[in-house]
């Protein structure tokens, strides 16, 4: 692991406490309210996934806030103090703002620091996803790779991760004002799970509709079978992240690991962590692996 630098991003990468610290990955948290009470999204530390996608059900009211300026600059600082230099990746610049916050806060800290390099890069990516680029980024600072190399190559590599997303509960997207009542009501009816992926603007976008759950979990492996590296020959790492649905998670899972036997071990299942949760609200499932660029 080079110590020269810090590989670091926000707490929506959605990987476990014990992930990012096995694999010296720093991470400053965005923050939620349940029912006016504010929260840091810290992994499940302060509010466990259980409880929190129990309260959206419910009923809670839940808002979310990014990570401001100076939030950034107290975070950042302490590195730059130890001659340390530093590569943060945001969440999506389509989904939040606080890819603005950490340049101006970066900005700020360059004029402070010159001898020093700190880099923002937009993921492009949410959830697990950006967890999964994250993740490599650490194969390759462990590989030896230096803090420029490693800049270009996320920069090249980062709209080859996949998000793929199907949700089984319309009512946190109506009333997010993602879709209508009335579509949302026709949906629950037909039993329709919306198939959704990120496209090379980082935003969510609604992609197929599909009746029953059993054939939208077949359709998001074949998803994966169409864009994967190499197809069935993938020998990447793979992994879902989902809120409160363990239980469909796990089909994906298995139906991926039977398909891909060549996948580097097996899918990592993470819990969507609460500041995706708040909108996406329990019953979604997350599916993100490398393929080819995302073009759209």
């Amino acid at each position: 692991m080079d110590s020269n630098y810090v590989i670091s991003c926000c707490s929506t990468a959605d990987l476990s406490k014990e992930h990012f610290e096995k694999r010296g990955i720093h991470y400053i948290c965005f923050h939620f309210q349940l029912n006016g009470k504010d929260m840091p999204d810290d992994l499940g530390q302060t509010m466990p996934f259980d409880q929190f996608y129990q309260a959206m059900a419910d009923g809670a009211d839940t808002r979310t806030s990014q990570v401001n300026t100076d939030e950034y600059i107290a975070y950042f600082e302490p590195f730059l103090q130890a001659g340390r230099d530093i590569i943060h990746v945001t969440l999506s610049s389509g989904i939040s703002g606080t890819l603005n916050s950490a340049n101006a806060a970066a900005e700020q800290l360059r004029a402070k620091y010159p001898e020093r390099k700190l880099y923002i890069i937009d993921s492009l990516g949410a959830s697990s996803g950006y967890g999964l680029l994250m993740d490599a980024m650490a194969d390759k600072r462990d590989e030896g790779m230096d803090i420029d190399a490693l800049k270009d190559w996320t920069e090249r590599n980062k709209l080859r991760v996949h998000h793929w997303f199907f949700s089984t509960d319309l009512s946190f997207y109506v009333k997010g004002g993602r879709i209508t009542k009335t579509a949302g009501f026709m949906g629950t009816l037909l039993r329709i799970c919306p198939l959704l992926n990120m496209d090379n603007l980082g935003r969510l976008i609604p992609r197929e509709k599909i009746r029953t759950k059993k054939k939208v979990i077949a359709r998001i492996v074949d998803k994966m079978e169409e864009h994967a590296e190499s197809g069935l020959d993938y020998a990447g790492k793979c992994f879902i992240s989902m809120s409160a649905c363990m239980e469909d998670a796990r089909q994906v899972a298995d139906l991926v690991e039977q398909r891909f036997p060549k996948l580097n071990g097996k899918v990592l299942i993470n819990s969507i962590g609460t500041t995706i949760g708040s909108h996406t609200g329990p019953g979604t499932v997350a599916l993100f692996f490398f393929g080819d660029e995302r073009k759209d």
